[in-house]
């Protein structure tokens, strides 16, 4: 079964680009750019990788990203994240960044996306990997300040399929932001918010980016599970849910696995991703392993997760069809 699911054709849609620094380059890139770090080894720095909840995450996640300072080094972060996701048979990725956090330390967005773009156009043409990009807002920044980043980003518009939002969501709800994703919307881009798990508000939250903003995806979204309106808002409206097993587990100590089978069972399109592989030091491919053998779903169970991170990725139906195709002509030979 590991063997199955480790050569499946796979998209990832719920991954942060800064979340794959892995321990060993975020070391290289600080000697390049003499940049002090509290560790002394990658060992070291990876032992620190003790979460238990979200702010104990981002509290590491953002000091991480001062080794990220020339347009090389996103070049480098893209390009490791895209190997290492296509060895994992991903053919397909929508990746997340996060320019706020470098803009706001001094480093230009021009800078950011250049180097992510030239990641992206290399592993289409060497690893025929295709990928997109979406831009997140930090909520716990001001909607002034990402109201400024779409516009920086609006030059960029052709490299960007979409926006969303990300960390800490306490006291930071969707409608904080309705304007800036007004406006996005209006600029021809996609919407999509994380709901993370068991946060505060979370129903409410959820329901403001079905009613108020018109989200097109929800990431995380697990908890729309303890309200069946909600559930049934998302069901019809077909939208996508970007579950990422191994990050709960860290976060809120538990696989969701049950839920995630309990989407499936309601006609909810339940997507399977990493998050921010390098901390939770699991990719695509341990997340759906790790469902199968911990959480006891079955292969039919793992197929469909697959299928319908195709179905909602945003892409054009012909490539959708392509790739979906690809998934079936390698479930006839595996069979």
């Amino acid at each position: 079964m590991n063997a199955f699911i480790a050569h499946l054709p796979k998209a990832e849609l719920h991954v942060h680009l800064e979340g794959t620094l892995e321990p060993e380059l975020s070391f290289a890139l600080a000697r390049k750019n003499g940049v002090a770090l509290d560790y002394d080894t990658p060992e070291a720095l990876l032992a620190a990788y003790n979460f238990h909840d979200l702010p104990s995450f981002l509290s590491i996640y953002y000091k991480a990203m001062n080794v990220l300072q020339h347009e090389d080094d996103f070049f480098e972060l893209t390009w490791q994240y895209l190997a290492k996701a296509r060895e994992q048979h991903v053919i397909y990725a929508e990746m997340f960044f996060d320019p706020q956090a470098h803009t706001s330390r001094g480093v230009a967005f021009d800078t950011v996306i250049r180097g992510i773009r030239r990641a992206q156009e290399r592993a289409r043409a060497e690893l025929g990997i295709d990928t997109q990009l979406i831009l997140c807002f930090l909520r716990d920044m001001s909607a002034e300040s990402a109201m400024q980043t779409l516009e920086q980003a609006l030059p960029y518009k052709k490299w960007i399929v979409g926006v969303g939002l990300d960390s800490d969501e306490k006291n930071n709800p969707p409608v904080k932001f309705a304007e800036v994703f007004a406006r996005a919307r209006r600029e021809g881009l996609r919407l999509t918010m994380h709901c993370d798990v068991n946060q505060q508000n979370t129903l409410t939250h959820i329901d403001q980016c079905l009613d108020v903003i018109g989200v097109d995806r929800i990431d995380h979204g697990v908890n729309s599970l303890e309200d069946p309106l909600l559930c049934k808002t998302i069901r019809e409206r077909g939208l996508g849910l970007t579950v990422c097993p191994i990050s709960n587990r860290f976060v809120v100590q538990n696989l969701t696995a049950p839920e995630i089978q309990r989407m499936l069972q309601l006609g909810m399109r339940a997507t399977i991703n990493s998050d921010d592989p390098a901390y939770f030091r699991a990719y695509l491919n341990e997340n759906l392993t790790a469902l199968h053998d911990e959480g006891g779903l079955s292969l039919a169970e793992i197929v469909q997760l697959v299928k319908n991170s195709f179905v909602v990725a945003w892409l054009p139906e012909e490539k959708r069809a392509a790739y979906l195709q690809q998934v079936e002509n390698y479930l006839r030979r595996a069979a």
